[in-house]
């Protein structure tokens, strides 16, 4: 398996469009926005899923798409953009990225700006907060201030549901943003999804994961609009991933647990 790691600042994500959809090639008859290799857009930190170590991104969506670029012969690039771009479908429809995989969780609003492969994880929204806070419910955090990304599911959980209760919602680009703001005591909680939450608290243990809401989101991995070759070949790659073993044994490389434990 083969990837690479490349950084596209915010601002250069549409200038880069020309460059991208004019040096386009195939692998195995799947068209691909760059010759010779799968491009893929994410947007860490969101570990466990993608996150930066010793210069490359690495994490589980990326160890997937290394086996759909395996099966097509090619590398794996992997390019970084704000999650917005992404989760809105921009990033694939100016030609950046032949694959968004960044957690996405898919949803009628996405799918009708991107097509998605077949779900390939299941998770929920969630409330963390500093271990000895003691709230375990939004009604606790009644004129204080809870923290989401921007362009994800928890903003909009956070808007339809801590904002009705009196609680501040301030946004962030990102989650190395958000963290911080949480540990220097900026907002008092943050909204977003559990296994993220669960990665953090494993990792500082004077945080916690106090509430679980039942959500029950489903991730997918996007393409372009009619990009059906792509789709279908990912969906072909997740199968038989999950068939063979490969599926759990990634998993509990980067969560640390099978999926029969969740």
């Amino acid at each position: 398996m083969w990837r690479a790691a490349a950084v596209l600042p915010a601002l250069a994500l549409v200038a880069a469009v020309a460059g991208c959809g004019s040096g386009g090639g195939e692998a195995k008859g799947i068209p691909l926005v760059q010759q010779g290799q799968l491009t893929t857009c994410t947007n860490p930190p969101y570990e466990p899923f993608e996150s930066r170590k010793n210069g490359e991104i690495v994490g589980f969506d990326m160890a997937l798409i290394d086996l759909v670029a395996e099966d097509l012969g090619v590398p794996q690039e992997v390019t970084t953009a704000p999650f917005e771009t992404i989760q809105s479908g921009q990033a694939l429809n100016v030609g950046n990225c032949d694959i968004a995989a960044s957690a996405i969780t898919v949803t009628d609003v996405r799918k009708e700006n991107f097509d998605f492969s077949e779900p390939y994880f299941q998770a929920s929204q969630a409330l963390l907060v500093p271990k000895d806070s003691g709230v375990n419910s939004l009604d606790q955090l009644e004129g204080k201030t809870v923290g989401y990304q921007k362009g994800t599911t928890g903003e909009k959980y956070a808007k339809e549901h801590a904002k009705p209760k009196g609680i501040t919602i301030k946004q962030y680009a990102d989650l190395g943003l958000l963290y911080p703001a949480l540990k220097n005591g900026q907002i008092d909680a943050v909204i977003a999804d559990d296994f993220v939450l669960r990665d953090f608290v494993q990792q500082n243990p004077d945080y916690e994961m106090s509430k679980k809401f039942d959500t029950s989101e489903s991730y997918g991995f996007g393409v372009e609009s009619g990009s059906d070759k792509l789709r279908k070949k990912i969906n072909e790659v997740l199968a038989r991933a999950k068939q063979d073993g490969t599926y759990d044994r990634l998993h509990e490389k980067w969560f640390g647990f099978a999926p029969s434990e969740k």
